[in-house]
C-alpha cells in the first residue's frame, strides 16, 4: 500500500515563530517545551521542541513545485 502524501494546507510560515529567521526548506509545526505550539526552524525545534509524532510535531519539507510535504511525524 502506498504511503499517503500529506501536504501543508494554507499559507506556510515565512519565519520561525521563536527566533524569527526566515524558513527556507524545512520547518516543524510542533509543541514546544514551553507549552504552546509553534512553526519552528530546525534549530529551534532541536532546542525547544518535544519531538515528532502525534501530539508532538510534524516536519515539513519544501518541494521544487513550492508545496510543503510532511516528511516526519
Amino acid at each position: 500500500m502506498a504511503k499517503k502524501i500529506v501536504k501543508w494546507s494554507g499559507h506556510a510560515p515565512d519565519r520561525c515563530d521563536l527566533c524569527r529567521v526566515p524558513i527556507q526548506n524545512t520547518f516543524v509545526d510542533g509543541k514546544t517545551n514551553m507549552g504552546p505550539w509553534a512553526s519552528m526552524c530546525p534549530d529551534c525545534h532541536d532546542a525547544h521542541g518535544v519531538g515528532l509524532g502525534t501530539g508532538m510535531g510534524q516536519k515539513y519539507q519544501k518541494q521544487p513545485n513550492g508545496e510543503w510535504i510532511k516528511v516526519e511525524g
